[in-house]
Order: C-alpha cells, then sequence, then structure tokens
C-alpha cells in the first residue's frame, strides 16, 4: 500500500519518514515548509489548518499529529515489529511515551521557538523562551529516568519509541541554550545507537553529517 507524506527537513515528518522506511512501505514525499513567514499548500492546509506537518495520506484518507501517525503505522504494519501488540504489557509503556513526547517534550520545544504562542505581549516572549529552556530540561530527565538500564524504550526490543527519541534528540542546539545529551545518559546511548539503523542513516544523512 502507498502512502503520501508532506515533509520539510528538520520536522517531525523525518521521524515519520523513518518509520515508512522500517516498513517498507512504498511512499511519496510532498515538499513543504516549516518556515512560518512562508505559505503552506493549500491542499496541505485542508487536511491540517495549523499548517504543520506530518500529514499522512493513504487511500482516501488524511491524519496529522507524529504520535497518531507513529501509532497507525505500527499498528497497521504489525509485521514490522514497532510496536507491542495491544495485549502486550509493554504497550501502556509505548503510548504513554508517545504521548509525552507529543505532549510534553514537543511542547518544551514550541516554548523555546515559538515564544509568541505562549506569551500576551512581545515583552513576555523572553520568559517563555526561558520557561521552554527549564522544561526542555525537566522532561528529558523524566524520560532519561523512565528508561533507566533499559537497552532501548522498552526495555530489550527496538520500537517506534527509540526513533521518536532519537528524532527530538536532533532538536537540541547547545547553541541556543538548549540541554545536550550528555545531560542524560541513558538518552544520549539510545540515540546514539539507533542512529546507526539504515532507515535513520539515509533520512538523516545530512544531520549526521554535520553531527
Amino acid at each position: 500500500m502507498d502512502y503520501k507524506l508532506y515533509y520539510a527537513p528538520g520536522s517531525a515528518a523525518m521521524g515519520v519518514r523513518v518509520i515508512l522506511e522500517e516498513i517498507g512501505a512504498p511512499y511519496e514525499l510532498i515538499e513543504t515548509t516549516i518556515d512560518m513567514d512562508k505559505p503552506r499548500p493549500p491542499e496541505q492546509l485542508a487536511l491540517n489548518p495549523n499548517g504543520w506537518v506530518p500529514v499522512l495520506i493513504w487511500d482516501d484518507n488524511a491524519m496529522y499529529e507524529c504520535a497518531a501517525i507513529t501509532t497507525f503505522l505500527c499498528d497497521r504494519h504489525p509485521q514490522a515489529g514497532l510496536a507491542p501488540g495491544v495485549n502486550v504489557p509493554e504497550r501502556g509503556v509505548f503510548l504513554q511515551s508517545l504521548v509525552y513526547f507529543s505532549h510534553s517534550v514537543q511542547n518544551a520545544f514550541q516554548l523555546y521557538f515559538y515564544p509568541d504562542r505562549f506569551a500576551d505581549s512581545p515583552d513576555g516572549e523572553p520568559g517563555a523562551q526561558r520557561r521552554g529552556l527549564r522544561r526542555l530540561r525537566e522532561t528529558w530527565k523524566v524520560i532519561d529516568d523512565q528508561i533507566g538500564d533499559n537497552e532501548w524504550m522498552l526495555g530489550a526490543r527496538f520500537s517506534a519509541a527509540d526513533i521518536y527519541l532519537f528524532m527530538l534528540t536532533t532538536w537540541l542546539d547547545t547553541s541556543l541554550g538548549h540541554p545536550s545529551t550528555d545531560e542524560f545518559p541513558n538518552v544520549k546511548r539510545i540515540a546514539d545507537a539507533a542512529r546507526h539503523r539504515p532507515s535513520i542513516q539515509l533520512v538523516y544523512e545530512e544531520w549526521i553529517a554535520e553531527n
């Protein structure tokens, strides 16, 4: 089955593309932008009025939100082994991790990169950014503690949660005051291991060459 993916480098769509590579399903990338000063294609806005990517299209259907797309693809392609089944105990931690990544870690990034969304006036934006930096450290510490001595997010098995973790670590930029993954050794260990997978090597080739 074929998929289409609204896609922009540096966005969460890269994580979804890694999952599509892991699944082995044919897909087409529809290039768009995450630059807030540039217009989005009207076809993209019709599917996601927020203007964000990723947006996944299949048959006559479409959906957005990275965590939702990740869960959908994993469940639709169980042969890829990227998620525990609904009756497997690790399923709860898998869903918990995806939602926490989406609603807490990504929200901390948004506080920093888009402070105007969280402040009543421009005067309040520096405070929102400072809170975003503190929140990044708080949320990554929660993930680091959750991982503990596990080989991967869910224990001994690699999953889409590890792909999501890797994706989010690529957004950290110490030159902007973000924490380094060195502060979170368990996160760093998994991110370093995940980057060797062929799917991540392909999708993140340029980022890996620069880092």
